[in-house]
């Protein structure tokens, strides 16, 4: 407690009511700016990418891709995250680990703009191997009262942009695994795909946190819906958010595949097609447009630090199609690149 308590405090802001530490923790909506609040609640965790945390002992990062899987999926449905809770478990804590990976955590909730505000530490020697530990997050946002993204004003017509990645994020990482293994390669040898790194530091590049370039994005106006692209890639987490009858036609050829997408690609022999579904190959957010103000939404997107792209545009789905879905066109032609 000694070593993290100062982590957490670091991350405090408007609404928090204590200290880290006790029983539960309180958070105040109203403190926060909200009048009418909905608390919309999110959790997840960061999958096998933790078996290249253990195995490169580098364990920071993994902290920031457990925050931002959580917060990602809030500001997606219009809320601003609020306030973060971490479950960390492991057969014996090793404190050295265990302060790297709330650092992270800490480091997380500050690009979020919420607060670490507790959490739950648990000692399993007969669960967990010497040696290896879990995570899941938990974050809870708010949004005022008939503010929210639902959907429901997303039509044809709208355009699709594209807000780049940071890498691999945290999806994927069980396939990530058997090529590095199947390719014979050391994670701490020179990533084939990126300069001045090693290939355990490549891979475990965070996920990128959008949540304070959207909610600018939100606040001026003009956002219909946002998509996080995790596991399922764009095929299937965009259509998420599309009302039956639409169809989001995305140029695949849009935007440049990242080389770490590209090297995967080779070296696993996967398809352009099964890249797309496992991975978020180099796109890791979705903004739905209006079409009339969707040079402003990605003039502002890119004034808050993101690289954006206009990568398709909703359409209304065949006759007889009423299923939401989305059409890749020039698949081959971006990987061929």
């Amino acid at each position: 407690m000694t070593a993290i308590k100062p982590l957490a405090e670091a991350t405090a802001r408007p609404g928090v009511m204590d200290h880290i530490g006790g029983f539960g923790a309180l958070f105040d909506p109203r403190a926060a700016g909200y009048q009418d609040p909905i608390l919309v609640a999110a959790t997840d965790g960061v999958g096998t990418k933790l078996k290249l945390a253990i195995a490169t002992n580098h364990h920071r990062t993994i902290g920031i891709d457990l925050v931002a899987m959580c917060v990602n999926d809030l500001v997606v449905q219009g809320a601003e995250p609020l306030f973060f809770l971490d479950y960390f478990a492991t057969a014996r804590l090793d404190v050295s680990v265990g302060r790297d990976v709330v650092d992270g955590i800490a480091e997380g909730c500050r690009r979020a703009g919420c607060a670490l505000i507790g959490g739950e530490t648990a000692e399993m020697p007969g669960l967990y191997g010497a040696g290896d530990y879990d995570l899941a997050g938990f974050a809870v946002g708010a949004v005022e009262r008939g503010k929210g993204l639902t959907g429901a004003d997303v039509r044809a017509g709208d355009v699709v942009l594209g807000l780049a990645s940071d890498g691999l994020h945290a999806n994927g990482f069980s396939l990530v695994r058997r090529v590095v293994e199947a390719a014979g390669l050391d994670l701490a040898a020179p990533a084939p795909f990126a300069e001045d790194a090693s290939l355990g530091e490549a891979l475990l590049t965070p996920t990128r946190i959008y949540v304070r370039p959207c909610l600018a994005a939100l606040a001026a106006g003009g956002v219909r819906a946002l998509a996080h692209i995790t596991g399922g890639g764009l095929t299937e987490n965009l259509p998420r958010v599309l009302p039956d009858g639409v169809t989001a036609e995305i140029d695949a050829d849009a935007w440049p595949i990242p080389a770490v997408f590209r090297w995967l690609a080779e070296a696993g022999s996967v398809a352009p097609q099964e890249m797309l579904r496992t991975f978020n190959c180099g796109i890791g957010m979705v903004v739905v447009a209006a079409a009339d103000a969707a040079e402003a939404v990605a003039d502002r997107l890119r004034t808050a630090g993101e690289t954006v792209y206009v990568i398709g545009r909703l359409t209304a789905a065949p006759t007889g199609e009423e299923i939401a879905g989305v059409i890749l066109d020039g698949l081959d032609d971006a990987w061929r690149g």
